[in-house]
């Protein structure tokens, strides 16, 4: 536990020092917190930055993708040298120029039912920063296991929203706000939606803001209000949240125990392709890999994601390194491709049919649905 601040700190954090609300006994409480930030994406970028500015002492980033160039619009602790790298390399590189005296611990992997106690249990708040449903779920519902706040935030083109979800504070979780997962369809996939790249800053910044608040016990805690900003209006309004008495998770009679349950095992992916492909299901997977399948499966994620699961049989070629690897694939046998959730895979199917390969097949939500199918077993 540190002492005290260095001289360089002082300097450093000296705007801080300043506010009687901080003050030198704030800023040292910031120095030994600790934070916990789900993706490192649109809501993680400005959320770390800040956070690491102010000088939290001890950032924890989840991630398990790679930079693309269409992240560059809007996740601003990427850069145009990091396209085809892990994100996390990015955030710490970055992070690190910003404040060194922060430690940034990485978790290169998907935040998971299987894992997501373990890495969240250390951490004193949690910061949503996912694009997915099944992953705000599992946030949420390993924060309230843990009785930890859940700082959580959502985007949409040129609206956003942000909440503190802390049931052990008195105030609602977020199944108070979404009882259960929207019917596949009715809420348009991040691609096809889109968002104004300015608008994450915001609502991260807000993100910040309220984990802040929280750590130095200052200011009021929106416990049961839902912070909503529209930037075609320029306006922010607020919705009360009144926690569920019949909440499945925090309400009188629970009926979830577990990070385990439907919503957090569905598939998380969000990505769309346009390029014509046909598909498979894990179940149609597993069904092939019993009868001796003699193709190729390829896997396209990262080798820290293959370590932690993968499918017996499975050839890895992480997505950036597949123009390299196109000579060793055969053109006469079956390959079936699979990530994470079907989002990277289906770039890899469009990549290797616009490259002649005709019998290419994508693995239908990935090794989220292959892991719900085991866990149902």
């Amino acid at each position: 536990m540190p002492e005290g601040l260095t001289s360089a700190e002082r300097l450093r954090y000296s705007r801080h020092l300043l506010i009687p609300a901080v003050g030198e006994a704030g800023q040292l409480r910031l120095k030994n917190a600790s934070v916990l930030l789900i993706g490192t994406g649109a809501l993680g970028s400005p959320a770390a930055l800040y956070l690491a500015a102010a000088g939290v002492g001890r950032l924890g980033l989840v991630d398990a993708d790679v930079v693309d160039a269409s992240n560059l619009q809007r996740q601003i602790l990427h850069g145009e040298s990091w396209i085809g790298k892990p994100k996390l390399a990015s955030a710490a590189a970055r992070l690190k120029e910003v404040n060194p005296h922060v430690k940034v611990e990485l978790h290169p992997l998907r935040f998971t039912p299987e894992n997501a106690l373990q890495i969240a249990q250390s951490y004193d708040l949690l910061v949503d920063g996912s694009d997915n449903f099944p992953t705000r779920f599992l946030t949420n519902d390993a924060a309230f296991l843990l009785k930890k706040p859940l700082v959580y935030g959502a985007i949409h083109r040129f609206e956003g929203q942000t909440a503190v979800f802390a049931p052990h504070l008195g105030g609602p979780c977020y199944r108070c706000l979404l009882p259960e997962m929207p019917a596949a369809g009715s809420v348009p996939s991040c691609q096809e939606a889109g968002v104004l790249g300015v608008l994450p800053g915001i609502i991260g910044s807000l993100q910040a803001m309220e984990a802040i608040k929280l750590l130095l016990e200052m200011g009021t805690v929106p416990l049961g209000k839902l912070t909503c900003y529209d930037g075609l209006q320029s306006a922010f309004r607020s919705i009360k949240l009144n926690r569920d008495p019949c909440c499945r998770l925090c309400g009188g009679q629970p009926e979830i125990h577990s990070v385990f349950n439907a919503e957090t095992t569905a598939s998380a992916s969000c990505e769309m392709n346009s390029t014509p492909m046909e598909s498979i299901t894990t179940l149609e997977l597993r069904d092939m890999l019993d009868q001796s399948f003699d193709g190729l499966l390829i896997d396209v994620r990262e080798p820290d994601e293959y370590a932690l699961a993968h499918i017996d049989g499975s050839r890895l070629i992480p997505l950036n390194t597949l123009p390299d690897a196109l000579d060793s694939l055969p053109k006469d046998r079956e390959i079936l491709v699979h990530c994470k959730a079907g989002g990277r895979s289906a770039r890899a199917v469009g990549y290797l049919l616009a490259n002649g390969f005709t019998r290419v097949k994508n693995v239908a939500g990935g090794m989220d649905a292959w892991l719900a199918e085991n866990t149902k077993i």
